[in-house]
C-alpha cells in the first residue's frame, strides 16, 4: 500500500465492501458475475444483460469501487476515465437514481459511498438524490448506516451535506447509548465537527471513555485525530491514547505517527512522557527514516514547543557526517528549528553549525534574498557568525532585492537582531560589517504594558528600600523592552589592606551597583516543561548581560502555579536572593 494513503482514517464501510458482496444471497449467476468484474467497465457491461434489482444496483456500484482498491494510481486513473466514458454508465445511473427510493438502508450508504469514492461530482443529480434520500431515512439509520454516512460526508459540502450533518447530531444523541464500534464512534465524532454542541461534546467523552478497554492502537491514534476534528480535548482520553500509542511506537508508520502529532498541536495537548517516547525511539532508529521525515518530525516537535533532546543529538550527528544530503528547503528548516530551541550541541556545537554554514554556502547562488536573511537570522540567534554569509547579505543587490519582499515588519525584525548581534556580540570577521540603517526601519519598539501584579509587586518590594530604585518599561538599545530594573548596591566587600583597590571602587559608581533586568515571560517562551528560553528570549538574556544586567525571570508558569500571597515571595527570592539566604539564617539561629 502506498505510505500516504496511511493517512486516510480506516473506515468500516471500506473494511466491509468485500464483505457485503460476498454475504450476498446467490439467488442468480448475477452474483458470480459481479465477482468476477476487474474493472468498472466489466460491471457496466455486466448491467446490460440483467435487469438490475434495487439492490443489484448497489452492489454493482459498490464493486465498481471495490474493483479499483487494488490498482496503482495511474491504472485507477485509467479505469475512471474509461468509465466515465462508458456508454452505459449514464443509464446506469439514471437506473440508480430511480431505485434509491427503494433501496435498503445499507444499500444507499453503500452506494453513496461508492459515487463519492468513484469520484462522481458531488453536485451532480445522482449525488444530490441520493444524499436527499439520505436525509428522509437517518432517523432510520443504525449505528453503521450512520458511519458509512459519516465517512462519505467528510469531505463533502453543499446545503443538503449540511442539511444531512445538522440532522446527524440530532440523531447520534439518540443513539449514542446503542453504539458499540469504536469506528464507528469515531468517524461520527469527525462528522459533528467543531459545530458540535459542548454537552454533545462531552456525551462523546463518556461513551468514549466507557469503550476505552476496547481500544486497539490504530483506535487510540484515531482518536486523537477525531477529537482534532471536534476541537474537543478531553484529558482523560488523550492520556489513555497517549499511554497506548507509547506502548506500541515500533509498530506505527511514518504518516500515521506524524498526523497524530499534528493533531495534539491542533489540540495545544503536550504529554511529555510521550513526546519524549517519540523522540528517543526516533533516535534510536535514524537510519529507517528519510531526511524529509526527520526534518518533519523536527517541524512538528517545534510546532509543539517541545524539545525532543534525542533526536535533536541523533539528527546532529547525521548532518555533520553529511550536510550535502540536506536540501535547501531541509536546510532553512534544521536552522529554524534549532534557533528555536536554543540547542546547544556542547562539544559539537561548532562542528555542526560549521557544516550547516558550508552546506548554506554551496547554495548561494540559487538562494533569495529572503532565503539568506532567514538564514543568517537563524545563526545569528546561535551565535554564529559566518562571514560569507553574512557579506552576501549585505550585498547592495541583495539589500535591494530584499526591499521589495514581503511581509516588511518580519524582515525589519530581522535585520535588527542581525544588527544587534554584530554590535554586541562583536565576532571575529575577516572585515568589519555594519547592516545599513536603511534596512532596519523604525528601530523603536512598541512598548507593551507592564504586567499589573508585576508592576504592583515590584514597587512593594522596593517600598522599604533606600538603596534600590525602580525604572519600568525601560527600552535597552532601542530594542529590548525590560518591564523593569532595579539597580542597587552590590553586597559590601572587604577591604583589607587593599586602601588602593577600594579607592577605586568608589570612584567607579558603575562598577559599585547592579542592574538587575526584571522580565516577564509567557511560557510559550520557553521549550515545554522546562526553564529553557527560546531564540528570542534567550538572545536577549545574552545581550542583556553582555550590557551588564543581571536578567530575572518572572514567568508565566510562575503566577500560575503558586496561591496570591505566595507570588510576592517568588519574586524575591528571584531579585535578592542574598535576603533568602539571611532569612534562613536568622530563622536557623532562632531554631538554635
Amino acid at each position: 500500500m502506498d505510505e500516504s494513503n496511511t493517512l486516510e482514517p480506516s473506515l468500516p464501510a471500506d473494511v466491509q465492501l468485500k464483505t457485503t458482496l460476498t454475504q450476498r444471497p446467490r439467488l442468480s449467476p448475477f452474483w458470480n458475475h459481479l465477482e468476477r468484474c476487474r474493472s468498472p467497465s466489466d460491471v457496466l457491461d455486466l448491467t446490460c444483460m440483467y435487469s438490475l434489482t434495487n439492490r443489484q444496483v448497489s452492489n454493482c456500484l459498490t464493486q465498481m469501487w471495490f474493483s479499483l482498491k487494488k490498482m496503482s494510481n495511474e491504472q485507477r486513473r485509467y479505469e475512471l476515465q474509461l468509465m466515465f466514458e462508458h456508454l452505459e454508465f449514464d443509464k446506469f445511473l439514471q437506473r440508480a437514481m430511480k431505485s434509491v427510493q427503494h433501496m435498503r438502508n445499507d444499500d444507499i450508504t453503500y452506494a453513496l459511498q461508492s459515487l463519492v469514492k468513484l469520484g462522481v461530482p458531488q453536485r451532480s443529480r445522482v449525488v444530490q438524490t441520493f444524499l436527499r434520500a439520505c436525509q428522509e431515512k437517518l432517523s432510520d439509520f443504525d449505528e453503521k448506516n450512520l458511519s458509512i454516512l459519516a465517512s462519505c460526508l467528510e469531505q463533502m459540502d453543499g446545503p443538503n451535506v449540511d442539511a444531512l450533518k445538522e440532522g446527524m447530531r440530532l440523531v447520534v444523541k439518540v443513539h449514542l447509548p446503542e453504539i458499540k464500534n469504536t469506528t464507528a464512534l469515531q468517524t461520527m465524532m469527525r462528522i459533528l465537527g467543531k459545530d458540535c454542541s459542548k454537552d454533545l461534546k462531552q456525551e462523546l467523552e463518556r461513551k468514549a471513555l466507557s469503550m476505552s478497554d476496547q481500544f486497539s492502537l490504530p483506535n487510540s491514534q484515531h482518536m486523537i485525530y477525531s477529537m482534532a476534528a471536534m476541537g474537543f480535548y478531553s484529558k482523560p482520553l488523550l492520556h489513555v491514547c497517549s499511554k497506548r500509542i507509547t506502548e506500541n511506537l515500533h509498530s506505527i508508520p511514518f504518516n500515521r505517527l506524524y498526523q497524530m502529532l499534528q493533531s495534539c498541536k491542533e489540540l495545544l495537548y503536550r504529554d511529555s512522557h510521550l513526546l519524549t517516547a517519540i523522540s528517543e525511539y526516533v533516535a534510536s532508529t535514524l537510519d529507517i527514516w528519510t531526511n524529509k521525515q526527520l526534518v518533519l518530525f523536527l517541524f512538528v516537535f517545534e510546532d509543539l514547543i517541545f524539545c525532543p533532546s534525542a533526536l535533536m543529538e541523533a539528527y546532529a550527528g547525521k548532518v555533520i557526517e553529511n550536510p550535502d544530503a540536506l536540501t535547501l528547503k531541509d536546510l532553512l528548516c534544521v536552522l529554524k528549528v534549532y534557533s528555536s530551541f536554543n540547542y546547544d550541541l556542547q562539544h559539537r556545537r561548532q562542528q555542526f553549525l560549521d557544516s550547516l554554514s558550508n552546506a548554506l554556502g554551496s547554495y548561494l547562488p540559487k538562494m533569495s534574498g529572503l532565503q539568506l536573511l532567514k538564514s543568517v537570522y537563524c545563526l545569528c540567534l546561535l551565535n554564529h557568525f559566518p562571514s560569507v554569509l553574512l557579506e552576501r547579505l549585505l550585498d547592495i543587490h541583495v539589500l535591494e532585492q530584499l526591499d521589495t519582499a514581503k511581509f516588511p515588519k518580519s524582515r525589519e525584525r530581522m535585520f535588527q537582531t542581525v544588527d544587534l548581534c554584530l554590535r554586541l556580540d562583536r565576532p571575529p570577521l575577516p572585515q568589519p560589517l555594519t547592516v545599513p540603517s536603511s534596512v532596519l526601519g523604525n528601530p523603536g519598539p512598541s512598548s507593551p504594558p507592564v504586567n499589573p501584579w508585576l508592576s504592583r509587586s515590584l514597587q512593594s518590594l522596593l517600598a522599604g528600600q533606600t538603596d534600590a530604585e525602580l525604572q519600568e518599561t525601560v527600552v535597552v538599545e532601542n530594542f529590548y523592552v525590560l518591564d523593569g530594573v532595579i539597580t542597587k548596591p552590590l553586597p559590601n566587600r572587604s577591604c583589607g589592606t587593599e586602601t588602593s583597590s577600594c579607592a577605586e571602587e568608589q570612584s567607579s559608581p558603575a562598577e559599585s551597583s547592579q542592574r538587575i533586568a526584571v522580565i516577564y515571560a509567557p511560557n510559550s517562551n520557553f521549550c515545554y516543561g522546562t526553564s529553557q528560553p527560546r531564540g528570542a528570549l534567550a538572545v536577549k538574556i545574552r545581550h542583556l548581560q553582555i550590557l551588564g544586567y543581571a536578567p530575572v525571570l518572572v514567568t508565566e508558569q510562575d503566577l500560575q502555579s503558586v496561591a496570591g500571597g505566595e507570588k510576592s515571595d517568588v519574586l524575591r527570592r528571584r531579585i535578592f536572593p542574598e535576603h533568602t539566604s539571611e532569612t534562613y539564617m536568622k530563622t536557623e539561629d532562632l531554631g538554635s
